[in-house]
């Protein structure tokens, strides 16, 4: 099993132009072959106002782009761990259908 380590920005984007939330995060990415798995912590704990608008972001939609300082992204699906900053991320299934500019497509 292979592993990485890293810093990455969680990015949620309602079309091409506008991100409406980014969240600094340290991932762990474990892969055995063709499965892999990915834990992410916030690095610094959301105050009430910035939790309201994460909770409120995750309700709408819970797909963000993980953009690593790279700047390579992936589109990934969030989901909280039951423990307070923590996150599991997957990752996403996009529709090849799917027009340009939807709420999936990350800024470039």
């Amino acid at each position: 099993m292979d592993s990485c380590e890293g810093t990455a920005t969680l990015e949620w984007w309602a079309n091409r132009s506008t991100c409406l939330g980014r969240l600094r995060v340290q991932v762990v990415v474990r892969a055995a072959g063709d499965n892999w798995t990915s834990e992410a912590t916030l690095e610094t704990p959301l105050a009430a106002e910035d939790r309201e608008s994460f909770d409120f972001l995750m309700q709408l939609d819970p797909h963000f782009t993980l953009r690593f300082d790279d700047a390579s992204t992936l589109l990934v699906k969030v989901v909280e761990a039951g423990v307070e900053g923590r996150l599991i991320l997957t990752a996403a299934e996009t529709d090849p259908a799917e027009p340009t500019g939807t709420r999936h497509a990350p800024h470039h």
